[in-house]
């Protein structure tokens, strides 16, 4: 199966204004332009199915970017003026595109700014995932107690050796369209209170004790947060979907049960 994703980015202005009736004047920095201050977004939109045998395209990008700014947008603004969550936004954005759409609409994600989103996979509806971004730095060494010295060195090579990164953690829950479960403050706090804090400057192997006989690898660290959370989202009657912990900008780990 081929899925297709194409971003669109908008500004939602205060007031209407003409922008939509004319073409795109800057669509990679956004379209409609804002003309205030308010809210910036992007909106990505995944088809899925079979490339069309003429011209090897699965959907043509423009009729995405078409479609999406003559109803997801105006849509957009109106329910956003009547004071809709994003979670209530995101799911009219689906039952509309998915009968505009030519192909099988199979994930949207809204993109409220550059830590915070909220997706919907077709699988999943009308259940909605909202994800949010964290930082914490710590430092870890690499190293199988099982192995020798130069094996060890072999193995995990300069990751051997002491070191940090500047970790980034998204934290991802599943609610319903029409209830945030666990308000976002409160779960900010929540993941703060019993990950960030409890990692951040501090040596993984030495003063963490998940990690006293777990090897404190990307997988391992998305794995231990996880069941960190785990306990934590579920006494607040709130579903823990997936943790992601990026180690690098290039090196990554998703992990759920």
């Amino acid at each position: 199966m081929f899925r297709l994703w194409r971003e669109v980015r908008f500004a939602l202005n205060p007031q209407p204004d003409d922008q939509l009736r004319q073409p795109p004047a800057n669509s990679f920095a956004g379209f409609p332009t804002p003309t205030t201050l308010g809210p910036y977004l992007r909106l990505q939109v995944a088809v899925s199915g079979q490339p069309d045998a003429a011209s090897a395209y699965l959907m043509n990008i423009k009729d995405i970017d078409q479609t999406v700014r003559q109803k997801a947008i105006p849509l957009a603004a109106k329910l956003t003026r009547q004071g809709q969550t994003p979670e209530a936004i995101l799911l009219r954005f689906f039952d509309t595109l998915r009968d505009q759409l030519p192909l099988s609409l199979d994930r949207l994600r809204l993109c409220l700014n550059p830590f915070l989103s909220v997706s919907l996979f077709a699988q999943e509806h009308p259940m909605i995932r909202l994800s949010q971004k964290f930082e914490f730095c710590a430092s870890h060494r690499l190293h199988n107690p099982a192995l020798s010295d130069e094996e060890n060195r072999r193995l995990f090579g300069k990751c051997n050796n002491p070191h940090g990164h500047n970790y980034v953690l998204e934290v991802t829950l599943t609610t319903r369209s029409d209830d945030r479960v666990l308000p976002l403050p409160e779960f900010e706090r929540l993941v703060t209170a019993t990950v960030i804090e409890p990692l951040d400057h501090k040596n993984l192997n030495l003063e963490v004790p998940q990690f006293q006989h777990l090897n404190p690898t990307v997988e391992n660290i998305a794995m231990v947060i996880y069941r960190m959370l785990q306990p934590e989202f579920h006494a607040a009657q709130a579903t823990l979907a997936a943790v992601t912990v990026w180690e690098t900008s290039k090196t990554w780990c998703e992990y759920s049960e």
